[in-house]
């Protein structure tokens, strides 16, 4: 695993940048690194087990497709919108350990609360809480591990991260499975602090609780100091007026130095956004697809798909960088360009998965597109933290991840939208998910392979700069 993405990446600035700066003592990091390991798993296991009951949700509520679709979706993104890059300004203002151990302690508490929701709509409130409450996750642990640990280590400790990806992915499509089970032994209903709830949000409670742990544990990490150029200049003078201050808060800075380099971003950000759509909708929609066309139960969906998903990720976080690390020894845009060949094989295998004619076909159709997704990530946040400007580096990566975010979420809606309005039939769902992944999918590879050029001449423009 020592190869495990480019390690081209210097995520913080290399030699004669900070040479009078120390570096911290490396065990420092490594527990950093396996608190947001840890956050990253606790993320990923909530958004795994909660799309898992979609059905139960459907049933318990009385929901249409394209309410589903978006319980499953934008209901998480739009508190995002409005706090996601605020409170991304925060990790670049004050010690990051402290907005991550908030951000997951209110994310596991809100959680926990949509377990005793008495409505849709009470539901629908805990999800915008549960978005706002992860959305500085990913801009403030990238960029405490960028000045964790030197540059050499900067691409494995990216690389790592995911690892918290695929275990909460695999482990909660499997533990999904079997708490449902478990809550399908129950009563229909139960009685609850005085309340009466369905027997599967206690499955909400069980896996929200555990993110006051990981809260506690962030304030126990050593914040390590930020590394700058000193020709760095602060993103906003200390005698700034109000205005100007309250601009930079929101991103309008990072937005302006995206826009000023915008042949190198904007095809990147496309292709993020369009991919997620389905990437990300896909997921969200798994257990009523298999359901409701193969006839499978939560259960034995999750204890086929679950090992899939961890065998095939892991694949993908190894090959994908050992791969990336070839292209980059061979191009100096090899970052873009190994993500344009692993979003084709991402985009054959989305449009293959609702053609399948087995479940069991379908189910490894996931899995592969799994793990090309996971082969591609870390090249991509590795490639963002290579050409964004160090003193703005958490908006940028916090803008770069809204588009994940935020068109990911919306796939789930998107999805449901076609379900209901364009193919008009709920057991015709595979209709729905191959539009979606025949539309999206093909373009976004197009945005990627675009990308390569411009991306190319920034990185020897940096080179040329000294970065």
């Amino acid at each position: 695993m020592a190869a495990v993405v480019n390690a081209e990446v210097p995520a913080a600035p290399v030699e004669g940048a900070d040479a009078g700066q120390e570096w911290p003592r490396e065990s420092a990091g490594w527990f950093a690194l396996f608190v947001i390991v840890l956050t990253m798993f606790l993320t990923f296991f909530d958004q795994t087990v909660f799309a898992m009951l979609a059905e139960k949700m459907r049933m318990s509520f009385g929901l249409s497709d394209s309410a589903l679709g978006f319980l499953l979706g934008p209901a998480s993104v739009i508190a995002f919108v409005f706090v996601g890059i605020p409170l991304s300004r925060l990790v670049d203002i004050y010690p990051r350990k402290f907005v991550l151990a908030a951000g997951i302690a209110v994310m596991g508490t809100i959680t926990a609360l949509g377990g005793i929701a008495q409505s849709f709509a009470q539901l629908v409130g805990t999800r915008l809480f549960v978005g706002a409450g992860g959305s500085a996750h990913g801009p403030g642990s990238y960029s405490l591990l960028a000045d964790a640990f030197r540059p050499v280590r900067v691409p494995l400790a990216f690389a790592l991260v995911q690892v918290g990806f695929v275990l909460g992915q695999s482990g909660g499509t499997w533990g999904g499975g079997q708490l449902i089970a478990w809550t399908d032994t129950m009563p229909e209903t139960l009685s609850f602090l005085g309340l009466t709830i369905y027997s599967w949000q206690l499955v909400l409670i069980v896996i929200g609780l555990p993110g006051l742990l990981a809260g506690i544990l962030f304030l126990m990490v050593r914040e390590p100091p930020r590394r700058s150029p000193p020709e760095s200049a602060k993103l906003v003078p200390s005698d700034a007026p109000l205005g100007r201050k309250i601009m930079a808060f929101t991103g309008f800075d990072a937005v302006r130095a995206i826009n000023m380099r915008g042949a190198t971003y904007w095809p990147l950000f496309a292709a993020l956004a369009l991919s997620a759509i389905e990437s990300q909708g896909l997921p969200a929609w798994r257990v009523p697809f298999i359901s409701r066309t193969y006839g499978w139960t939560e259960a034995e969906i999750g204890n086929l798909l679950g090992p899939l998903i961890f065998v095939a990720s892991m694949i993908g976080i190894v090959v994908g960088g050992i791969f990336v690390s070839w292209m980059n020894r061979k191009w100096k845009d090899g970052n873009i360009r190994a993500c344009a060949i692993i979003f084709t094989c991402t985009t054959t295998f989305a449009i293959l998965t609702p053609l399948m004619p087995y479940a069991e076909l379908a189910l490894g159709c996931m899995a592969m597109t799994a793990m090309f997704g996971l082969a591609g990530a870390p090249a991509q946040n590795a490639a963002i933290q290579r050409i964004a400007p160090n003193e703005m580096r958490g908006q940028v990566t916090a803008l770069y991840l809204f588009m994940f975010t935020f068109f990911g979420a919306m796939g789930s809606f998107v999805i449901g939208t076609v379900s209901d309005l364009v193919i008009g039939d709920p057991q015709k769902l595979w209709q729905a998910l191959l539009l979606v992944a025949g539309v999206f999918m093909p373009t976004a590879t197009f945005f990627m392979w675009r990308a390569i050029r411009p991306y190319g001449q920034e990185v020897e423009r940096l080179e040329a700069l000294g970065r």
